[in-house]
């Protein structure tokens, strides 16, 4: 068998394989299941099955803000950038150069 058959033969294996996992992951999607498992339909059609909502909760949900929440410092309200609201930031102040090494007598 020269290496281009078997090379062949590799090809066909591997799509063969991969035919048959794609086939049995697809058996249950296509499978018929005669009981729904989301529930019958109600009466009028829409899926409700006749079970009455719950009522509201009587307290807010949520609660209360936290004590130590803050509010934010600049709000955009505007087009305006966030840049132009905020104070400049200052400047680091400019390093001393560097005083040079004396050089030696050489």
């Amino acid at each position: 068998m020269t290496e281009g058959v078997r090379l062949i033969f590799w090809i066909a294996g591997v799509h063969i394989l991969g035919l048959a996992c794609v086939a049995v992951l697809l058996l249950p999607a296509l499978r018929d299941d005669s009981g729904s498992q989301w529930g019958d339909e109600g009466e009028d059609g829409w899926g409700g099955g006749g079970q009455k909502p719950s009522p509201p909760p009587e307290s807010p949900i949520g609660g209360i803000p936290l004590p130590d929440s803050v509010p934010a410092g600049v709000r955009l309200r505007d087009h305006d950038k966030l840049g132009d609201k905020l104070p400049p930031r200052e400047r680091r102040p400019a390093r001393e150069p560097a005083q040079p090494t004396p050089v030696g007598d050489r």
